[in-house]
């Protein structure tokens, strides 16, 4: 008998910064069963006392090599069988962007895609990654794993999922190559949750430019995503946004998935 898990993705832009903008209170209120975090810019070592295990859950921590950049964390209620860190190219790794966790019944990926640049000198990059990350993607699926995967892919896909796209057509997250990744990845049989369920919902967005004060006018980009493979959206029962969520220049975004690990 299956009940629901609550999965919740954020890019928190330094877990130690989040932490001083009322992360504990948050946390404790929303109660995931699964949260992930992307650019939590700290080491294992650093994180404080209460969050490198917090009570009731499991954590992991996953850093690059350069101090106060990129990495990821997943905190997890249900136990996971394995997690394992990377996707075996040392480049990627680097850099501390994704996370695979083997659950008995899924199996679910953590990552944070890099962002190309303003000078779009890192879009060759991020291309890389993308390719490696869908290879991956493709891979576990073959085994026949129920795979989902959730972060900040550092894209938006369509027009309707940033306030101006004219205006932004030459910026990286929103290239027409960067967008073309994802109709491949949606034509490879992935689902963009969110858009599963609310497929011409407008102003939508998971991340807001600090300096202009973009939040308070809702000038925002979606670029924070859950992705499930098709075979396993009938276990989907739910995707959202949660922009009231502060701390962040994102907010978190989630689904609910039935799985026989809900208690």
């Amino acid at each position: 008998m299956r009940g629901e898990l609550t999965l919740l993705s954020w890019n928190v832009n330094g877990f130690r910064a989040v932490l001083r903008k009322g992360f504990d209170e948050w946390f404790a209120a929303a109660a995931p069963d699964i949260l992930c975090l992307q650019e939590t810019r700290v080491e294992a070592r650093q994180v404080p006392a209460g969050w490198q295990q917090p009570p009731g859950y499991r954590a992991f921590w996953y850093s690059g090599r350069r101090r106060g950049y990129s990495g990821t964390a997943l905190l997890t209620r249900p136990e996971p069988e394995e997690v394992q860190f990377g996707l075996g190219i040392p480049e990627f790794d680097a850099e501390g962007r994704t996370m695979i966790a083997h659950y008995a019944d899924f199996t679910l990926i953590n990552a944070y895609f890099p962002n190309g640049g303003r000078d779009r000198a890192r879009v060759p990059f991020k291309l890389a990654f993308c390719e490696a990350f869908l290879a991956l993607c493709e891979r576990l699926r073959a085994e026949g794993r129920a795979v989902l995967f959730c972060g900040d892919l550092n894209t938006a896909h369509r027009a309707i999922d940033l306030t101006h796209p004219k205006a932004n057509e030459h910026a990286s997250g929103f290239l027409p190559e960067e967008r073309a990744w994802i109709d491949r990845l949606i034509a490879a049989g992935w689902v963009d949750t969110f858009r599963h369920f609310y497929p011409d919902l407008r102003d939508q967005y998971t991340w807001w430019s600090v300096p202009t004060g973009a939040r308070s006018r809702n000038v925002g980009w979606r670029i924070d995503y859950v992705f499930a493979a098709a075979e396993v959206m009938p276990r989907v029962t739910a995707a959202f946004i949660l922009p009231e969520v502060m701390g962040s220049d994102h907010c978190p975004v989630g689904i609910r998935l039935q799985s026989r690990l809900a208690v």
